[in-house]
């Protein structure tokens, strides 16, 4: 959400948050695609021109089935960050971190080698940094041992690309780079997307333009103070700026 208010001002952003089910990382894929569907159904509901699954657990496990059930011109995360890493690597040798969920089903790895046999995929689960970021342990001696624990097996496979599978991840990036070393690319999802969705948007002709700024109305599904803590610490200034409303709401219709 940060990056799409950062590369699409004038939008209007509408963000679902499920906070009453998360994490989705360990759950069943049956599981993620009922509260996938569940979610845009809701979003539906509020008018959405353009639908962004900005996670990774529900982009590898439930986007197929989304496509079939909703008319609507979407994206994941995954195909993006996918055409970054192309563009980054050197040796052909990509890290991928997030969680359970995203790991098991390959989904990285599969369109990966899809489009280059010769690709080397590591992928690893790091289900602790969801925790630590939630609690605001970005740095500091726990961090760096979880981060040297889950990442070192990636760092000896000579990997010089590494894609934060999760959206969580990204403010845990100085830590991953200390650990990892300068030489190793960061590949984040937030940048990547966004620049898909304007693309997408453009070509669609559904691109907003004019002076207007746009606006962000937020809806959970528990704990909206939380949230509001929370959000401060991923979006600074911007929540204050174009959010409108943090309300909770029931989606398990």
């Amino acid at each position: 959400m940060r990056q799409l208010a950062r590369v699409l001002p004038k939008e209007d952003v509408i963000y679902l948050g499920d906070l009453a089910r998360l994490p989705y990382g360990p759950k069943s894929d049956r599981e993620i695609i009922r509260y996938s569907e569940q979610a845009v159904t809701f979003l539906k509901r509020q008018g959405i021109k353009f639908l962004v699954i900005a996670c990774n657990s529900v982009s590898s496990i439930a986007y197929p089935e989304l496509k079939k059930r909703f008319t609507l011109p979407m994206v994941g995360v995954i195909a993006p960050c996918v055409e970054e890493a192309f563009l980054a690597t050197r040796a052909g040798r990509v890290g991928v971190i997030g969680t359970q969920a995203t790991i098991r089903s390959r989904a990285y790895a599969k369109i990966m080698t899809r489009h280059d046999s010769r690709m080397r995929v590591f992928s690893k689960a790091c289900p602790l940094f969801v925790s630590l970021v939630e609690e605001g342990w970005l740095n500091g001696t726990v961090t760096t041992r979880v981060a040297r624990k889950y990442l070192m097996s990636l760092k000896r496979r000579g990997i010089d690309t590494l894609i934060l599978g999760c959206t969580h991840y990204p403010p845990l990036a100085p830590t991953i780079r200390r650990v990892l070393g300068r030489g190793v690319r960061l590949i984040m999802s937030g940048d990547a997307t966004a620049e898909r969705v304007k693309h997408m948007l453009a070509e669609r002709g559904l691109l907003r333009m004019g002076r207007h700024t746009g606006s962000i109305r937020c809806f959970v599904t528990d704990a909206p103070e939380r949230f509001r803590v929370l959000g401060q610490r991923f979006l600074g200034p911007v929540i204050k700026r174009r959010v409108r409303s943090i309300r909770e709401v029931r989606i398990d219709v």
